[in-house]
């Protein structure tokens, strides 16, 4: 695992001691981990505007790798379709303007998977993104390429995109830290989506870097007067140096499990450390019980997915090829209503899960997105309530990992759980990487059952195999509109976790 010292640190390139675009080490790591799908020329005439800038920005200087996703001038943002190529974005995104108005310099795009919705990082166009610990494991997604280079040291500060953990995954899988903000702290103009115009699934843009100080300064430099103006829509709401900077104790709710995926040995132990560590350095400890994680899944997020039955989805993937990660729900989009409902009736008694996941992609009337939405509204205020009810400031809660073996997010939809529930609450959730797999780790997988003992349970093992001396995350989770609580408590989580681990 690649080491987190001061010289990985945005905040110690910002300084000055070295403001120079690192293209040896993001060309070699491209190389190895085939993560970025393009260098941006014009990043080298950046550089000499940023040298002659009359306010150096609080970027000033830095290299910055960019999302496919996330429109880059002149360039394309093909979302891992062919469709989409040769099709320059005529201007920056919000969040690319902001980026350079703060004197860093955006360099390279990087790898995703064919229309974002999966948490591994492969396309057609530029093949599969391997992770830089170890290549035969997944990078994640589908902020893949970002993790990859990232976590490789190709890049000291990434911009990403999360609408079911896809920020978190390739930062917990690649060993570094990343957030994801509420969905509208950060514009999103400029920035294409996998399902345009879905709303129940708060998506979100955010950074990824080798440690929490980094993205607590990208936030503070992204969260300015430019980036208000440039999208009213985003409220005009400062980093709030206060609370980032606070010493305060913490009252902490956490929880190892969300009894739908059962975490590996390593996640559970990840949070137990971390949660001895955070109450030896004098916070409170609380238990939280998650009920009902399965409808959130299903009837939440699948459903507010693909609420018009995943017709949407499937005009994406119209003359393409590569559809291999997202081949389930392609599958159920495109099978008749009738076939759906056999399969339903079928598959219930025996995998309880995959009829659960038929059943939501049926097609909704208008009423049933209404009342769809305000199930979703309702379920926010009730989680708040048992928030409130402890008086919480902050959750730690487990992140899936290590990382899979190459092909496995594709065959492991379901696992998305511990993540996704935290976008249909659209609250900010940061991942840190706390321990590595040990051997005693991986002895204990051979009694994972999981907690349906389905083919899914059966699979998730045999990704996991293999993991020992890769890096495992926990979750970091405030309410809404509290970034700042976040990332402090992140730092916390890093401070302590590095006191401790002397590999990191």
């Amino acid at each position: 695992m690649a080491p987190l010292c001061p010289s990985g640190s945005l905040a110690w390139k910002v300084a000055g001691r070295a403001a120079l675009i690192p293209a040896v080490q993001a060309l070699q790591i491209a190389t190895e981990t085939n993560c970025i799908t393009e260098f941006l020329q014009e990043s080298e005439s950046q550089l000499r505007k940023v040298k002659l800038m009359e306010r150096q920005g609080l970027l000033y200087g830095v290299p910055v790798s960019i999302k496919d996703s996330i429109d880059c001038q002149g360039h394309d943002s093909t979302l891992g379709f062919i469709k989409h190529l040769n099709k320059p974005a005529a201007e920056d995104s919000v969040v690319v303007q902001v980026l350079k108005r703060q004197g860093a310099i955006p360099f390279v795009k990087t790898n995703v998977p064919q229309s974002l919705i999966s948490y591994d990082c492969k396309n057609l166009i530029f093949g599969q993104t391997r992770n830089p610990l170890l290549y035969t494991r997944s990078p994640g997604g589908s902020s893949g390429g970002e993790g990859a280079l990232v976590g490789g040291g190709g890049s000291i500060l990434g911009i990403g995109t999360d609408v079911g953990g896809s920020l978190r995954f390739p930062a917990a899988f690649c060993g570094i830290c990343a957030i994801k903000p509420t969905g509208n702290r950060l514009s999103k103009r400029g920035v294409m989506s996998g399902i345009v115009g879905q709303k129940a699934v708060a998506a979100a843009v955010g950074p990824m870097a080798k440690d929490v100080e980094s993205l607590a300064l990208c936030l503070r430099a992204l969260l300015c007067e430019d980036m208000f103006s440039l999208d009213s829509t985003v409220p005009p709401l400062p980093f709030n140096q206060e609370v980032y900077s606070s010493t305060e104790p913490l009252r902490i709710g956490y929880y190892e499990t969300d009894f739908f995926t059962m975490p590996s040995p390593a996640m559970r132990r990840a949070v137990r450390e971390t949660k001895q560590l955070l109450e030896e350095a004098g916070h409170t400890l609380v238990p939280f019980e998650l009920t009902n994680v399965d409808h959130v899944v299903f009837n939440y997020c699948v459903r507010g997915m693909f609420t018009d039955g995943g017709r949407s989805f499937v005009k994406n993937f119209k003359g393409e090829l590569e559809k291999g990660s997202t081949a389930l729900f392609l599958w159920l989009a495109k099978a008749p209503h009738w076939l759906k409902t056999l399969l339903c009736w079928i598959s219930k008694p025996f995998v309880p899960r995959f009829s659960s996941i038929i059943r939501s992609m049926e097609e909704n009337t208008v009423d049933e997105v209404w009342n769809l939405h305000q199930e979703i509204e309702d379920f926010r205020h009730q989680f708040i309530a048992q928030w409130n009810k402890l008086n919480l400031d902050v959750m730690l809660c487990p992140m899936l990992g290590p990382a899979f073996g190459i092909g496995y997010p594709a065959k492991l939809s379901v696992a998305v759980s511990y993540t996704m529930l935290y976008n249909a609450l659209d609250f900010p959730a940061g991942v840190v990487p706390v321990t590595l797999v040990t051997d005693e780790d991986e002895e204990q997988l051979k009694g994972y059952r999981g907690y349906y003992q389905d083919w899914w349970d059966r699979t998730l093992p045999k990704a996991f195999r293999g993991g020992v001396g890769m890096p495992v995350a926990v979750q970091c989770v405030a309410l809404p509109w509290q970034e700042e609580l976040c990332l402090r408590f992140m730092k916390e989580v890093e401070t302590l976790s590095l006191k401790k681990n002397s590999f990191f």
